[in-house]
């Protein structure tokens, strides 16, 4: 059985687009946790909850020892997974047995609570279950990243901007326009996490300026540039 570990650790997954993570906590702390146009299934303490894509940054606190092992699906490849559109679980953290049948989800919970290694056996419980993605997806978000404007994309992957709207509702949580924000937010804090001058970051993510680069950061991670990179 797991007990806590300190501090946080992440690697890629054999699901492709996903990362395996997990978080140690010795006591309580406060956690915020930036949008990310991802989903996570988190187990911890007996429970497996589904993280929907947040819009904004969540704020908690984490009380007591306790280790979190997760799952972070690629935007986009969750629904396919958990059986459920992506918008129906925008900005929500429902538990699993929400979704799938509850003697399988009791099954898992009990796998994990006694697995010496929970990371691998909640990953290959997802493996068994792994769908196609839809093909244009990862096309989508890798031209979001490169800050195309949605109507070029939409054309590239042979959809009108309003089916494109409505597919991305579905497998994103949101329009792609809102996906876009979310993803170039997280590309600019990781430039400045690795030391890079702030307006530097934002001339080299897309921004007019570092004030607009402070103000998205604000807008979604409820908190000053120089507060969320610490």
């Amino acid at each position: 059985m797991a007990t806590a570990e300190f501090g946080y650790r992440e690697r890629p997954s054999r699901i492709p687009g996903a990362t395996v993570w997990q978080r140690g906590s010795g006591g309580s702390e406060l956690v915020r946790v930036l949008p990310d146009g991802c989903m996570d299934v988190i187990h911890y303490a007996g429970q497996l909850l589904v993280a929907g894509p947040d819009t904004t940054a969540k704020v908690g606190v984490s009380e007591g020892a306790r280790t979190y092992t997760a799952i972070r699906f690629g935007p986009g490849t969750a629904p396919g997974l958990l059986g459920i559109p992506a918008d129906e679980l925008r900005d929500q953290r429902v538990p699993l047995s929400a979704l799938w049948p509850s003697a399988r989800v009791r099954r898992l919970t009990e796998l994990l609570d006694e697995a010496a290694d929970p990371a691998r056996q909640l990953e290959a419980a997802f493996a068994r279950n792994d769908k196609p993605d839809e093909p244009w997806v990862g096309a989508v978000v890798e031209r979001l990243r490169a800050l195309r404007p949605v109507s070029e994309i939409a054309a590239d992957v042979g959809l009108s901007e309003r089916q494109l709207h409505r597919r991305g509702l579905h497998l994103f949580g949101y329009g792609l326009k809102t996906l876009s924000r979310i993803l170039r937010v997280n590309a600019a804090l990781d430039l400045a996490r690795g030391g890079m001058p702030f307006g530097l970051v934002a001339v080299s993510s897309g921004y007019a300026d570092q004030a607009h680069l402070s103000r998205e950061v604000k807008a979604l991670a409820g908190a000053p540039l120089r507060e969320v990179i610490r």
